[in-house]
């Protein structure tokens, strides 16, 4: 009995050690959620006057640009691994809202306006060393399709001490598909649970759309390119099942 009692606590030792080993390979699946910064690093073009009541114009004003601000929000990731060392991860968040503020001459404006941005990412990432490895460095390649909501301009001394007293303005901004490059690192804490930071480089070009109205009635369409191409850290936690 007492042989048969130590080859059962071998078997059980070795299914053990198995699992452990299996917890990041083949099959096995990662959850992750945690605090997600985006720190877009570009800036605009000069501000294009496109036409002023229906007569085209197609002309820059000098010294003027607009740059995204840094914003913070939730992360959350879904990752399968399809061999020990190659993971697919689904990349999303609460949309973050970015402040919009004025670059060259219009920095004097302060804050010119807001828009929330959507960008889910799929990843496809290689993990160094082998699956039962606590520490695990990785990189990632991927794409990233982004897009924009509630694009408004808020701040209207900056457009009335441009377009006169009386204007409005309105904007929108082009969606567009991006490559992701992505690096990081995950510790295991235990067989289950780890911890994982990360950082991405999204290059990221937009193009802004501006319709303003003068007191008049008369339309102002005009638009500037904006590179926002931001580094994105995510500090998260994670189960693997």
């Amino acid at each position: 009995m007492k042989t048969i009692y130590k080859k059962m606590l071998v078997a059980g030792a070795a299914m053990a050690l198995a699992g452990v080993a299996q917890a990041q390979s083949a099959g096995s699946n990662m959850v992750s959620f945690g605090w997600m910064r985006i720190m877009p690093t570009g800036h605009s073009e000069f501000l294009t006057i496109d036409s002023i009541a229906g007569f085209p114009v197609g002309a820059q004003k000098p010294n003027t640009g607009a740059t995204i601000d840094s914003a913070d929000t939730l992360g959350l990731t879904f990752a399968h691994f399809f061999t020990d060392n190659i993971s697919a991860e689904f990349v999303l968040g609460v949309p973050p809202k970015h402040n919009v503020s004025g670059d060259r001459g219009y920095e004097k404006y302060g804050k010119l306006g807001e828009v929330r941005q959507w960008s889910p990412a799929i990843v496809a990432k290689w993990h160094f060393f082998d699956a039962k490895t606590k520490f695990r460095p990785y990189v990632g390649l991927g794409v990233n399709y982004t897009w924009f909501t509630g694009e408004s301009v808020t701040n209207q001394s900056f457009v009335q001490g441009e377009f006169g007293p009386g204007s409005h303005m309105t904007a929108s901004a082009k969606s567009s598909w991006n490559p992701v490059f992505n690096v990081g690192a995950s510790y295991a804490v235990t067989d289950n649970w780890f911890v994982g930071f990360s950082v991405s480089y999204v290059p990221v070009t937009t193009t802004a759309n501006f319709t303003t109205t003068l007191a008049n009635g008369a339309q102002v369409q005009s638009h500037t390119k904006i590179k926002i191409d931001p580094v994105v850290t995510y500090l998260n936690v994670g189960y693997r099942f």
